[in-house]
């Protein structure tokens, strides 16, 4: 079965609108987690707009499933990946005022500035995952800056997808094919939902981990989180 794990990145939007600790970050995890997410997601970016970085040190003393952080890898959030060591940490190449991330890794560009990143954060024992369209170039680029999973931009899927499901799906069907034959785990994440959820699982193969926040508390405002989390559980089994 596919893994969820729930972003509370907007979560923590709702919190920081009135400068109060409502919702209380701490006690939704714990909720998510006793609901059946089998993993939490932070993304804390340098205007912390949403996830702070005084978040993560809190956080990762509470999760018991699988914590990920992810991040343009700044030598701020280096050090706060660094000295809190999660489970999983999730490379991502957007630009500090961006609004969502909206793009992968070009992993030949960077291919000794990802070699190095990633070195640092395995010694310390932490799975790296690098947030990557889905080309088959950058695949193998992953593979030898020493990722050990990599996670597919689905937000073209997401768009393309309301007319063209089988279009939509196949640059990530082949990708994810070449991600396996190389040893490397595939995660995706970014426009999923409860619509294009269970199509994206069934067409690419080997899919690990769902990072999914936006559409997850949207639908929760409707269905209430609990019910949610089980509704988006059901498209992964």
């Amino acid at each position: 079965m596919t893994r969820l794990s729930v972003n509370l990145n907007k979560v923590a939007l709702i919190r920081n609108s009135r400068g109060e600790n409502l919702p209380d970050l701490v006690q939704v995890v714990k909720d998510c987690e006793s609901f059946g997410a089998q993993g939490i997601t932070l993304h804390p970016r340098p205007d912390e707009r949403h996830a702070r970085y005084s978040d993560i040190p809190q956080l990762r003393e509470i999760v018991t499933t699988e914590f990920n952080i992810e991040g343009n890898p700044n030598p701020r959030f280096l050090e706060l990946v660094l000295n809190n060591p999660p489970h999983q940490c999730t490379l991502v190449p957007d630009d500090p005022d961006a609004l969502t991330s909206s793009e992968g890794w070009n992993t030949i560009k960077y291919h000794d500035f990802l070699t190095e990143t990633i070195a640092k954060l395995k010694e310390k024992g932490i799975r790296v995952s690098i947030f990557l369209d889905p080309e088959e170039r950058f695949v193998e680029g992953a593979k030898k800056v020493g990722a050990d999973r990599i996670e597919f931009y689905t937000g073209h899927f997401a768009k393309e997808f309301k007319t063209n499901p089988e279009n939509a799906v196949r640059s990530h069907s082949v990708a994810a094919k070449l991600a396996n034959e190389l040893g490397l785990g595939v995660n995706a994440g970014h426009d999923l939902n409860l619509e294009n959820l269970k199509f994206y699982k069934d067409h690419v193969e080997g899919l690990l981990e769902v990072s999914i926040g936006h559409a997850l508390i949207s639908d929760a405002l409707y269905y209430g989180l609990e019910n949610t989390i089980q509704m988006y559980l059901s498209k992964l089994k």
